[in-house]
């Protein structure tokens, strides 16, 4: 029978296992978020580049931190069965993984001004966007390993110190930015590219601070005794469910990235609005993706004990709150679109006003998705805690580049609605795949229903 309070339990579980980590995943796209504004006090153009460069850097980074993800259903799954060791196997291995993939990518973000100007964006913004890729390229390794770091923690609960460490990332980056960016305190006017140290630095550093607590406050672990011995077996279950979690997030990230190549063929100011209103939805987004990374561990706790019914309770409970989340973020985007718009940019810009403009109708776009993009993000979540990857990965490619992409450009170009018909395009490749994948985890509780009969 179901015992009184479950709901409420579950609630206060997920809470207490999620909001730390929505701070921490708001504190690390905080780095991001003051790049963005910083560079858009600096110039339009330096903003717009930043659109395109750190546009290709996330789809690298997002998609290789599909190893990383996948050390979180798995240590979380190992704690709860009582293997110890496999949460130190499973780690060391996702590292690997991480750096295998840093390395293979690293010449694309090199060269990556060429790609660019193939793909009929403005030579002197590809330009910038490539010299600010040639030093960020370097940094997704540090990153992805931070990734993997983050997981592990987060799948043994915690969260705090991935919160703490993220939040003086924070701090850092706004510091050397203000430092190089504008060239203060006797530092070197560097624009753009001092963006791009800052963010090398940041990121240097969050790794560094992360590896000596998991050393000093983890020793039963031993993560990093001999880290340089392979160990083919857990190498082979990462990269199982690590690739199609990856592919799952290049899909989705490939869906915004070819948006912002979209919005780029209309015009540098549609660039930059589209920029800034995907930094606003991005923020919203962050909070569904902690929600889902604590639907992924409660998720993962519950799959490797074979609670079914604490598993089912606890994905009612966690779709729920991501739901009200949305609701309350679509209420802030129709009410002040044009005081979050203008946060990015100087008074004195001559192009801000046309920049609102653009923008307070993608953010009524944006609006119009937050539900569905809520919806697929917790389903993605909850079907990683059972460690289902594979099928999700064929709806995901399906729904944003079958549906999504062809709809964003019908209504953009064809049909002649701009930029907004672009951001409607995405609407409908996320509300496909929030149906077809919430409908996929609740036929998997259904056929696993009767493991839950004596639980």
């Amino acid at each position: 029978m179901r015992q009184p309070g479950t709901n409420r339990h579950h609630a206060k579980r997920l809470l207490t296992l999620g909001l730390p980590l929505v701070g921490s995943h708001l504190a690390q796209f905080a780095i991001t978020l003051t790049d963005a504004l910083m560079l858009g006090w600096y110039s339009v153009d330096a903003l717009a580049a930043e659109v395109l460069g750190g546009t290709l850097f996330f789809v690298f980074f997002i998609m290789g931190s599909g190893f990383a993800w996948a050390v979180m259903p798995m240590v979380a799954s190992a704690q709860a069965s009582g293997q110890e060791t496999q949460v130190r196997r499973v780690t060391r291995m996702g590292c690997w993984a991480s750096i295998a993939f840093g390395l293979a990518v690293l010449p694309l973000t090199y060269f990556s001004e060429f790609l660019f100007l193939a793909l009929g964006q403005d030579p002197e913004i590809s330009v910038m966007a490539g010299q600010y890729l040639s030093i960020v390229g370097f940094v997704v390794i540090p990153s992805l390993l931070v990734m993997v770091f983050k997981s592990c923690l987060a799948a043994l609960e915690r969260t705090q110190v991935v919160l703490w460490v993220t939040l003086g990332a924070v701090i850092l980056n706004v510091v050397v930015n203000y430092l190089l960016i504008f060239g203060n305190m006797g530092f070197p006017e560097l624009g753009i590219v001092g963006a791009a140290v800052a963010s090398a630095t940041v990121t240097t550093a969050s790794l560094v601070g992360l590896a000596i607590y998991v050393a000093v406050a983890l020793p039963e672990h031993a993560m990093f005794t001999r880290v340089w011995r392979p160990d083919w077996e857990a190498l082979r279950a990462v990269f199982r469910l690590g690739w199609p979690i990856g592919m799952t997030n290049l899909a989705e990230v490939g869906l915004f990235a070819a948006s912002s190549i979209m919005m780029g063929w209309l015009g540098t100011m549609q660039l930059a609005a589209h920029g800034i209103a995907l930094q606003i939805a991005s923020i919203t987004f962050m909070i569904h993706l902690g929600l889902s990374n604590a639907a992924t561990v409660r998720a993962g706790q519950a799959f490797g004990t074979g609670n079914m019914r604490s598993l089912k309770d606890g994905a009612k409970v966690a779709v729920v709150l991501s739901l009200v989340a949305a609701a309350l973020t679509m209420i802030v985007f129709f009410t002040i679109p044009e005081f979050l718009i203008g946060i990015f940019m100087s008074p004195s810009e001559p192009e801000r006003d046309a920049v609102i403009a653009i923008g307070i109708w993608l953010l009524a776009a944006a609006a119009l998705f937050q539900l569905v993009d809520a919806g697929q993000v917790m389903a993605l979540g909850l079907l990683r805690g059972v460690q289902d990857t594979r099928v999700p990965m064929i709806i995901a490619a399906f729904s944003y580049w079958g549906i999504g992409i062809p709809v964003s450009y019908v209504f953009g170009f064809t049909l002649g609605y701009g930029g907004v018909g672009i951001w409607l395009g995405l609407a409908v490749g996320l509300a496909f795949a929030a149906v077809f994948m919430l409908a996929r985890f609740w036929r998997w509780l259904k056929r696993n229903a009767h493991s839950a009969q004596d639980a």
